[in-house]
Parts: C-alpha cells; sequence; structure tokens
C-alpha cells in the first residue's frame, strides 16, 4: 500500500528526503492553491532558525509549491517520527494540483505553540529547498521569491573545546546500551535532564551517533557520505562548520559524558 505526500520544504529535495530513510516511489511537482510559505517552526536547536510551515491565505492567487510523492506506508511512521509529528507538526489532507489533476496527500503544518514568525531559515536549509525546487521544475518565479527571503543569521562559533577530566570512550556497541546518550563529532552527551520541548530528538538519537546524520543534512551532500569518510576525516569545511555548532548546541543541552571512537 502507498500513500501521497505533499512536500514544500526540504523534503521537496530527494536527497535530503532519502536522508531520513524514505525513497519514494514518485514524485512530481505539484500546487497548493489558497496557502502561503512561511518558516516560522521553531527548530529544537537555535542554530537551525526556522523551519518551513504553510498557513492559509485569504490573498488572492497565493500559492505553495512542492513535490507530492507517492511513497510507501511503511515510511509513513518515519516521517511522523522526523517531522515531530504532534509535537512540532501536525498531520493532515491537503489538495494539490498537479500535472494529472487534482489528488489528495497529506502534508504537515506546523503547531501553534513551536510558532514564532521572528524565525528565519538557515542558507543551508533554504539552499536544499532550492535545490529540491529547481530539480523537480518549479516556477522559476516561486524559486526568486525563496531565493530572496531574509536568512538566518550564521553562529561563527569557536571550535568546540572536549571538556578537561577523565570520561569514558564509548563505541556503536556500548553507545546503544545508553537509551539517554547520544553522540556528535566523536563527543558523547547525556539527554536525560533535557528540557521537554526535546523529547523527540531523545527519541530519534537516544543510543546512536547522529554524525552521519547530520552530515546527509548538509545542502552540499549527494547522500553517499560514510562512516569511513569520518573516521578517515573526509569531512568537508562547511560539514565540520556544521558539526561544530551541533558540539556546542548538545553542551548546552544535554550533559557531556565521554568521547566516542569510529575505529
Amino acid at each position: 500500500m502507498t500513500f501521497r505526500y505533499f512536500g514544500y520544504g526540504s523534503n521537496m529535495n530527494l536527497t535530503a528526503l532519502r536522508a531520513k530513510g524514505v525513497e519514494p516511489l514518485e514524485s512530481a511537482p505539484a500546487e497548493l492553491r489558497g496557502w502561503r510559505l512561511r518558516f516560522n517552526v521553531r527548530h529544537w536547536f537555535r542554530h537551525e532558525g526556522g523551519m518551513a510551515n504553510i498557513e492559509p491565505s485569504d490573498t488572492p492567487g497565493e500559492r505553495v509549491l512542492g513535490v507530492v510523492h507517492r511513497c510507501r506506508d511503511e515510511h509513513l511512521p518515519r516521517l511522523d517520527a522526523l517531522e515531530a509529528c504532534g509535537v512540532g507538526y501536525d498531520r493532515g489532507p491537503v489538495t494539490v494540483e498537479t500535472r494529472e489533476g487534482s489528488v489528495e496527500a497529506l502534508t504537515y503544518r506546523g503547531l501553534p505553540a513551536v510558532l514564532d514568525d521572528r524565525c528565519l531559515p538557515t542558507r543551508r536549509y533554504m539552499n536544499i529547498l532550492l535545490r529540491g525546487a529547481r530539480e523537480a521544475l518549479l516556477d522559476p518565479a516561486y524559486l526568486d521569491r525563496l531565493e530572496a527571503h531574509p536568512l538566518h543569521p550564521p553562529w561563527n562559533r569557536q571550535p568546540f573545546t572536549f571538556p578537561d577530566g577523565e570520561y569514558p570512550e564509548f563505541d556503536a556497541a556500548t553507545l546503544a546500551r545508553h537509551p539517554d546518550y547520544t553522540a556528535v563529532a566523536g563527543a558523547v552527551f547525556d539527554m536525560a535532564g533535557a528540557r521537554p520541548e526535546l523529547d523527540v530528538p531523545k527519541r530519534l538519537f537516544g543510543g546512536m551517533d547522529t554524525t552521519l546524520f547530520h552530515l546527509k543534512r548538509l545542502d552540499t551532500s549527494d547522500g553517499t557520505e560514510t562512516l569511513d569518510d569520518v573516521r578517515e576525516g573526509r569531512v568537508s569545511e562547511a560539514g565540520r562548520i556544521y558539526l561544530n555548532e551541533y558540539l556546542h548546541e548538545f553542551a548546552r543541552e544535554f550533559r557531556y559524558v565521554g568521547r566516542y571512537r569510529y575505529d
């Protein structure tokens, strides 16, 4: 069995969607009429800025362009988890226009509790949207509007410094025994005492290293990054900057508990 899913943000981009573990059977451009695109869903971590959202619009001719994907039913729980369904977004049906006519598709809308109209998308996130929109051959005028959208300022943080002291080392097997622990870029953090708003990433990232997940979410990713690349230091400058941002944010939100080995 399959379902249709309308992606209007980063999930227009097939590489980004595959990085989330979802491989569509087919994809096609689509148009959602009478709605507008916003970037007012506040991300769990500050450096990520605002995520895409859709809201009904009374403006004549307003529309949201995107991609409708036909996916296997088994992918819906994965999408729900990664879109923080019930916490960050709500899932529901919309009617979109395609070259073959009107079709009903599922999509995600930001929940009121996480909306913040001060939020802006990051350069990384906008690049992912733009690449997906170009590959789907969406209206160039719509792409121009995306290009002109204000962006979240970069953080420009200093390289993360690992805390001094005696800490244990973990690998994939030992980290998996700690469902409240997660790792990124060689550091392990305890998420047990995190604020309730981070329950979703706690469930997603518990007991695992997130380094490769984050590298595959770069706007420069082609989806082929591997743990061998991480082990051997084949990480781009953009990748190092992005991982450094997550090291700082994880250290702010969680408790540092050790180092992670990739060998």
